[in-house]
């Protein structure tokens, strides 16, 4: 059986012996099970990508919510002081995210981060123009976006 579908089932079951559907109850619960699950591993024939996934999910909203911050504030401050570090610049970056789900998740990600805005999938998926607000340096941003974004996309989305 799929590892996160018994991970469901240790959650729900964890809600009935407390009586409360309630999301805290849930997430504990999803929590205590994917424990028990990784304790159990070597009983049940080795490791799965499961437990993986989840490290790489975790990893994926942690650093785009720093990313969001990080880009807020230097969006923000350029905003207030009376001299602009403002470059914008379109840029073209190869895209190694091969997946519809992966292309409109990091497309989307870029877009939600101040600063940069994804515009266009060029018809072979394999390149993404995108507008960003600090391209002193574009060869720095591709390497920044590849680094950061679509490398936690494809790690979470795709597997590694």
């Amino acid at each position: 059986m799929n590892t996160f579908v018994v991970n469901l089932l240790f959650a729900f079951t964890w809600a009935l012996f407390f009586g409360e559907f309630s999301w805290l109850i849930l997430l504990s619960g999803m929590v205590l099970g994917y424990v028990v699950l990784w304790l159990l591993q070597p009983l049940t024939g080795g490791p799965s990508g499961y437990f993986m996934r989840v490290w790489y999910w975790i990893k994926l909203v942690v650093m785009f919510h720093y990313e969001l911050v990080v880009s807020s504030v230097a969006v923000f401050w350029d905003i207030i002081t009376p001299t602009h570090r403002a470059r914008p610049a379109i840029i073209e970056m190869p895209l190694d995210v091969k997946s519809d789900a992966g292309i409109l998740l990091v497309t989307n990600l870029i877009s939600l981060t101040p600063g940069t805005l994804s515009l266009d999938v060029s018809e072979d998926r394999k390149t993404l123009s995108l507008h960003a607000m600090f391209a002193d340096d574009p060869d720095a941003v591709v390497r920044q976006l590849k680094e950061g974004m679509e490398k936690w996309v494809i790690d979470a989305v795709e597997g590694s």
